[in-house]
């Protein structure tokens, strides 16, 4: 099963924060908006959410200003 284009986007978003090993806030904060955009969390966006506050929790990823 393929991923809805705003699971598809968010998903890009997500492996660029993941290839540099660090977040901003701002960038946070447009994962959100995609994933929010159509007032639907659905279960892949989820699961990609998941998958990044994991990365943040453990420190493979670091969020900075």
């Amino acid at each position: 099963m393929g991923y809805s284009k705003s699971a598809q986007e968010l998903k890009d978003r997500i492996e660029k924060a993941i290839d540099d090993h660090k977040i901003t806030r701002a960038e946070m904060d447009e994962i959100l908006a995609i994933a929010t955009a159509d007032n639907h969390i659905d279960p892949q966006e989820q699961s990609l959410l998941n998958e990044l506050r994991e990365m943040i929790d453990n420190k493979t990823i670091k969020v900075i200003p």
